[in-house]
């Protein structure tokens, strides 16, 4: 098994831009929708207060809380020779393909690492988690608090979560698949080399996907 080739914190954080001082939580969530600008964007963006996590139709669970956003899945043509269950995420195309049989995969939209935090590598899913707990390291805080920006040493699960609802861990990394509380951002560059999903989207490839299926991952 091939580890990745970069070794970078896994975590996302789609800062684009520097803030001086520290976001209000009720502040952020005004902006939800919009292309994350720094840090507490993302973090608190498109929050819809009332966490509903118990299935429903991505428009019910939006509206009755937190932001599902759309699922963007699609069954393509794929034939790259991969086995069924295989997980390929394309980085220039945003795009993660789940392998099918028959030559074909789902293919689902993505956001990506920025500049300076982009990887590839090949492994295996190693566990999954539903509403998992985000913990930043110690380095991301420092690195956050010199732009002002002050981190929780732990945020549990929930729709407040940068994490999203569903997470899947890639063995041998700090990186994982997961959803988001900010559906605008998937298709951007915006992450710590984790790799995002709408929650609609996560929840599906959560269902699908099963622990120790191979992930490849391509720039």
């Amino acid at each position: 098994m091939r580890r990745v080739t970069t070794p970078v914190f896994a975590f996302v954080i789609a800062s684009t831009v520097a803030v001086a001082g520290m976001a209000t939580a009720s502040q952020a969530a005004s902006r939800a929708g919009q292309q994350c600008g720094n840090f507490l964007e993302c973090l608190f963006g498109g929050i819809n207060n009332g966490s509903n996590r118990s299935g429903g139709s991505a428009t019910s669970r939006s509206s009755g809380g937190g932001n599902y956003g759309p699922s963007t899945r699609q069954l393509v043509s794929f034939s790259e020779g991969h086995a069924p269950g295989t997980i390929v995420v394309d980085t220039s195309e945003r795009n993660l393909y789940l392998v099918q049989g028959g030559g074909k995969a789902y293919k689902y939209r993505v956001g990506v690492g920025r500049d300076g935090f982009q990887w590839s590598g090949t492994s295996r899913i190693g566990r999954k988690a539903e509403w998992p707990t985000w913990t930043p390291p110690k380095t991301m805080i420092e690195r956050e608090k010199k732009k002002g920006v002050i981190l929780p040493a732990r945020m549990e699960g929930g729709p407040n979560n940068p994490l999203g609802a569903r997470a899947l861990y890639i063995s041998g990394t700090l990186y994982r698949l997961h959803g988001t509380n900010n559906p605008a951002s998937i298709g951007g560059a915006v992450s710590s080399g984790c790799i995002r999903l709408t929650n609609t989207d996560i929840i599906d490839l959560y269902n699908r996907a099963k622990v120790g299926a191979k992930v490849i991952v391509r720039r």
